[in-house]
């Protein structure tokens, strides 16, 4: 049975839904980005401190009034929980950089797939993009395999200043997400 959300969904798929981040949102800020299995991969120290989950969330509450675009929270559509985030954000030379963040608990079921497909078709169909970026960090293998497995082609590696280190740095393009859908 599908739970209703309290708040304004303009994306779904089959098992998720796609929300806007608010100033109230602090609270589900805190569960997923104050999860160690999740920053361990986004941040230098492997854990945010309470401040830096307030400036992660304020940074995309800003990034949706200036360019239309967040990291955007997703919503298991059967139990309202929050699954993390998916999302867009402006990256260099223009293009935009797609991104993923999960809690446990949405590991290894298909949902990284499932909203990062949805989110690339967003941004080729709505956003009218022609290609995209993606990054990872190095020790995370799980990220590397599901953006091969979504066609993303590795480009090389770029330097993350949040983490300190290369990341393998990958890009997709509208003709080819559509060759192999």
């Amino acid at each position: 049975m599908e739970q209703q959300l309290a708040r304004p969904v303009f994306l779904t798929t089959e098992r998720t839904a796609f929300s806007c981040w608010t100033a109230e949102d602090t609270a589900l800020a805190a569960l997923l980005w104050g999860d160690p299995a999740v920053s361990r991969y986004i941040c230098a120290r492997g854990l945010f401190t309470p401040e830096e989950i307030a400036a992660r969330l304020a940074l995309e509450i800003e990034n949706r009034k200036r360019y239309g675009l967040q990291y955007w929270p997703v919503f298991d559509r059967a139990s309202g929980e929050l699954a993390g985030c998916c999302g867009l954000r402006p990256h260099a030379a223009g293009d935009l950089e797609i991104g993923v963040h999960l809690r446990p608990a949405f590991w290894h079921r298909g949902y990284g797939g499932e909203t990062v497909r949805a989110v690339t078709g967003y941004a080729f169909e709505t956003l009218g993009v022609s290609k995209l970026f993606a990054g990872h960090n190095p020790a995370n293998t799980a990220s590397a395999a599901l953006l091969r497995k979504l066609g993303f082609l590795q480009t090389g590696t770029e330097f993350y200043a949040p983490t300190g280190l290369m990341h393998p740095s990958y890009e997709l393009t509208k003709e080819r997400f559509y060759a192999q859908a």
